[in-house]
């Protein structure tokens, strides 16, 4: 056995993987805050500000969703 396959047997999930599911938690905390953050905006009456933090919020599910996307290819063939 080389010791890249011994590596991978011992490790179930990959670095890039790894990497992946971090980024994707990571984004899903944002957007979880990001509901704070728009009330918060909203009890100050700025619009504007609203605004911005939906189109944040919205840019991360939309990230989000790519990111899983990459995920899913990368847990299935190792890579993309």
């Amino acid at each position: 056995m080389t010791q890249t396959a011994d590596k991978q047997s011992q490790n179930p999930i990959s670095n890039l993987e790894y990497d992946f599911l971090t980024v994707l938690h990571n984004k899903g905390e944002a957007i979880k805050a990001y509901e704070r953050y728009i009330q918060d905006a909203q009890e100050v009456g700025s619009q504007p500000c609203v605004e911005l933090f939906q189109k944040l919020r919205q840019s991360d599910i939309e990230q989000a969703q790519e990111i899983r996307h990459h995920l899913q290819e990368v847990m299935q063939k190792g890579k993309m």
